[in-house]
């Protein structure tokens, strides 16, 4: 008899996957100049889906210039890029595998190198620290966000959660951790506003409330999932300074505003430490799905899944060095360990 992580299971509003196993989202940096996909990232992820992994999370895909701070990242924007991303389904469709959009905009850990023309927005108006690695430039001073431009960027999410749809993407993930735009909302670290969209937790998650109930124009909540990172390493361990309220509090709206499916990303970080721990401090909070795991061995997985922590596992740099991943966990073999030289190709 199969394990539950290999077992198929159904989600509401998607239908059934053929297992557990999720590609984490994990940028690669392989779009063409007018940032479409191509046939290099669709055979990718074809090869992934043909092994047997149940869920494609995409690398993020930015949803506006505004939002975009690394190099050869992919845009859905326009009817170019949506049309570019349907062969990407139309291949993972064909090995029974479910595929998610992630959407994404990086706020003020976007670039003017980037940006087109456009100003670098945040939350604040507080620089991020370090350097871009992309162009090895430090991060410029972004612009706040008003209140019609915050609409903009809703509208921006809105666009390509069509344009997702249109491409027969199965559902789209919102971006809302790493430090990224909608997370310069809600932590209390940068978010220093003054408005209705800082100082309180309910003014700090006001945004992404509002966000998602924005998306209900264009797509059923049931086809949407958010990853948030909470607890991270980032220079040592990094969190959210109020992450107990600010959980309780946002996980109880998320669930009131109609939202089902939840990914706690802990990057590369260890999961014991950082979102495993999160899961074990929320799980009570959340009776719908819930998403975790990047780095776990199969024992790991297979007890997240059994006593209940988990519902789906993420592995991530694991299927950039092993396409069959899935198929070598299923059989107990070795598999090759992830080395940085893997970034610099696409197989």
């Amino acid at each position: 008899m199969k394990s539950k992580l290999f077992s198929k299971f159904d989600i509401d509003g998607i239908g059934e996957f053929k297992n557990r196993v999720v590609m984490s989202a994990m940028t690669r940096g392989f779009a063409d100049k007018d940032h479409c996909s191509t046939n290099e990232i669709s055979n990718y992820y074809a090869k992934r889906a043909k092994n047997g992994v149940g869920l494609i999370l995409t690398e993020g895909i930015i949803v506006h210039p505004s939002g975009d701070g690394y190099n050869n990242v992919p845009h859905l924007c326009n009817e170019k890029q949506m049309q570019s991303w349907k062969r990407v389904v139309d291949d993972v469709h064909s090995y029974n595998t479910k595929i998610y959009a992630q959407l994404w905009h990086c706020g003020r850990i976007s670039h003017e190198d980037y940006t087109k023309g456009n100003d670098v927005v945040s939350s604040t108006n507080i620089a991020a620290e370090g350097i871009n690695r992309q162009n090895q430039k430090p991060y410029v001073k972004p612009s706040v966000l008003v209140k019609n431009e915050i609409n903009k960027i809703y509208e921006m999410f809105q666009h390509s959660t069509e344009l997702s749809l249109k491409a027969g993407f199965d559902g789209v993930q919102i971006h809302m951790g790493h430090g990224y735009l909608i997370d310069q909302f809600l932590d209390a670290n940068v978010n220093n506003r003054q408005d209705e969209y800082g100082g309180s937790v309910d003014n700090r998650i006001r945004f992404s409330l509002e966000l998602l109930e924005s998306l209900k124009n264009k797509i059923n909540l049931d086809k949407v999932s958010v990853r948030i990172s909470p607890s991270r390493i980032m220079n040592g361990l990094y969190e959210w300074p109020d992450k107990h309220s600010m959980l309780t509090k946002l996980l109880q709206e998320f669930d009131s505003i109609g939202l089902r499916q939840l990914d706690i990303s802990c990057a590369n970080s260890n999961y014991y430490e950082t979102s495993g721990k999160i899961i074990r401090e929320i799980r009570h909070l959340w009776p719908h799905i819930l998403v975790g795991g990047a780095s776990l061995t199969k024992k790991e997985a297979l007890e997240e899944i059994d006593k209940g922590y988990l519902d789906m596992v993420t592995w991530g740099r694991a299927f950039i060095a092993n396409p069959n991943f899935v198929d070598l966990m299923l059989k107990d073999l070795p598999y090759d360990k992830f080395e940085n030289s893997m970034r610099e190709t696409l197989i």
